[in-house]
């Protein structure tokens, strides 16, 4: 069934009014626009004058930046035994830190094997110090918890993730910055000293002593 009459609505979201749909038509035509439902279950249906095509692409363009900034939570995990040593230790937490600084979570896994299961406090003492060491660039989300034989907690990032990449981004472009420019420093005084060094004179020959001093060389 054909509508005969839709309200209007011009390109800037203002209300023309009720019209005829021919004469809704017209106005797209001579405007160089589409004439577009907008909602078909009004009385009578709301109809608008727009460039469709321009929609469309905005639209997708609010779609790709909505992704292009879309926060990805991503659990890493880390294990550990209760009695590692100082330099494990150190490893592992460098790890912890670099997951951290990137705003990811970290899952942090105590194993526990044969009588070590009989001293809980060994992982408990570990997770603690852990946290603490780390607590600059987290937070204990998940307090430690036994879980069979493991105890897991679980650390949050204090940044959020795209805050972190940004940030990482900016670190790694004025690194690069930083190492071009030295480069380039290097490269100029190399050039100034191939122009402007002293120019090696050329070494003379002397009488060998061994020579007789009669014989003329």
């Amino acid at each position: 069934m054909r509508v005969s009459e839709v309200r209007l609505v011009g390109p800037n979201g203002e209300t023309v009014g009720i019209v005829p749909t021919a004469d809704a038509l017209r106005l797209a035509q001579e405007a160089d626009l589409d004439l577009v439902e907008i909602a078909p279950q009004g009385k009578p249906p709301v109809c608008k004058l727009m460039d469709y095509g321009k929609f469309k692409y905005e639209n997708a363009q609010k779609a790709r930046e909505a992704r292009r900034n879309q926060t990805n939570v991503i659990i890493k995990e880390m294990k550990l035994r209760p009695k590692i040593d100082a330099h494990d230790y150190e490893t592992k937490k460098g790890h912890v830190v670099r997951f951290l600084k990137a705003g990811d979570k970290v899952k942090i896994t105590i194993m526990f094997r044969g009588r070590e299961q009989h001293r809980p406090e060994l992982g408990f003492r570990l997770l603690q110090r852990l946290a603490e060491d780390v607590q600059e660039l987290g937070f204990v989300e998940s307090a430690p918890k036994q879980d069979g034989r493991n105890m897991i907690m679980v650390l949050g990032p204090h940044r959020k993730k795209a805050d972190a990449k940004i940030e990482l981004q900016a670190e790694k472009d004025d690194k690069i910055a930083r190492r071009d420019a030295a480069e380039a420093e290097d490269a100029s005084f190399r050039k100034a000293s191939a122009a402007n060094g002293p120019v090696a004179q050329k070494k003379q020959r002397k009488r060998s002593e061994n020579l007789d001093p009669d014989i003329d060389v």
